[in-house]
């Protein structure tokens, strides 16, 4: 009996090595270069992406969207047809599902703004305005979703004022975030916090798209962008200002 024991553990001892050995050998190359280079303190900063810049990020592809909408104002009050309904519609759905489900309420409403109350001082006063101007938002994309349903935009005039004050609305709202909301909830935190709460924010941010959220948002927008003729940022460059008329000599 105790050599059949003896050989079965062996066995197990052997099978359990074979596994510890396999495990091993499925790091990629790209992990142990990865390893290696943060061991040496050679990592590529750009790996590394903490809460406050992810937001930031966040920021830049929903102002993006805001450019789709201001963009597309005074062509559809120039000729309605020359805005397709579907890449407004692609615009809305992206901004509900990344800046509304997910940035507004998965990480603010539920990590920043709370934090920030519990927190109080200056910018705690603005979370209820913030916290309105969320909802107004869901309202208005709403409408949009629904208004470009159709082939057809009806009430043309009543849309375009809708994506004006849209935009209008999210660009104070985003600028006060960033200056003033987000500053001020990395002061509520120390270094190993931020650090948990920049894993915990990767966490959801997969656990939402099941992958990398940011980087599929930001190849919708260009693909928008490119539909709409706005892919050039050369287009946008300002045109030089007058020549100043020539002093009189004296």
């Amino acid at each position: 009996m105790d050599i059949i024991r003896r050989k079965w553990l062996a066995t197990i001892g052997g099978a359990s090595a074979g596994l510890m050995l396999l495990g091993c050998d499925l790091k990629s190359p790209k992990d142990e270069e990865e390893e290696k280079a943060e061991k040496a303190g050679q990592e590529n900063a750009g790996t590394e992406v903490t809460a406050t810049e992810d937001l930031m990020r966040e920021h830049g592809v929903l102002r993006r969207c805001l450019l789709v909408y201001q963009e597309s104002v005074a062509k559809l009050r120039g000729n309605a047809a020359a805005v397709p309904p579907d890449a407004l519609q692609k615009t809305a759905k992206l901004f509900r599902t990344f800046g509304e489900e997910y940035h507004e309420k998965q990480l603010e409403e539920t990590h920043i703004f709370p934090a920030i109350q519990k927190a109080g001082g200056i910018a705690a006063a603005y979370i209820g305005v913030l916290n309105a101007q969320h909802q107004r938002g869901r309202e208005i994309t709403d409408y949009i979703i629904s208004a470009t349903a159709a082939p057809k935009i009806g009430s043309v005039q009543e849309f375009a004022r809708n994506l004006e004050a849209f935009a209008r609305m999210y660009e104070h709202h985003a600028a006060v975030e960033d200056t003033i909301i987000f500053p001020a909830w990395k002061q509520t935190m120390t270094k190993d916090q931020l650090d948990a709460i920049s894993d915990r924010f990767e966490e959801i941010e997969h656990q939402q798209f099941g992958k990398d959220g940011y980087e599929d948002a930001v190849k919708q927008m260009a693909d928008i962008e490119a539909s709409l003729g706005l892919a050039d940022l050369g287009q946008f460059t300002a045109p030089p200002p007058p020549t100043a008329p020539a002093k009189p000599k004296p």
